[in-house]
């Protein structure tokens, strides 16, 4: 299921041509005006053979898939997936480090405030 979330796509509905610039930014998470005035930066004053790249990639790459994110946290999720992994699942560590933490605390609180539960958790040990 991670690949599909980590595959390049053409984006049809945000695109202008053949959704190829909105593909892009979709998968890095650049606003699409950015990567579209890039592309024209390039094919028009240092690359000229980027245009037909562009449609070679039009034809190439699958549509994207209407169902691929279910809201925006999730995009934003996959994109950061695909710009810094390591970063993402540093993230991901940390944050069920601090729900072990918390949970932990938690079942502290229960066992010091409840002798009975206390001794018959140190009867199972």
């Amino acid at each position: 299921m991670s690949s599909r979330h980590t595959t390049l796509y053409r984006d049809k509905q945000n695109g202008k041509l053949m959704g190829v610039c909105a593909g892009i930014a979709d998968y890095t998470g650049v606003n699409a005006l950015w990567v579209r005035l890039g592309f024209l930066v390039l094919a028009f004053a240092v690359f000229p053979p980027v245009i037909p790249a562009y449609f070679v990639a039009g034809f190439l790459l699958n549509k994207k898939p209407a169902e691929l994110y279910v809201d925006q946290d999730e995009q934003k999720y996959w994109q950061r997936v695909r710009q810094s992994p390591r970063r993402t699942a540093r993230e991901i560590r940390g944050k069920m480090r601090d729900i072990d933490r918390r949970l932990a605390e938690v079942e502290t609180y229960y066992v010091t405030s409840n002798p009975r539960l206390s001794a018959e958790i140190e009867r199972l040990r």
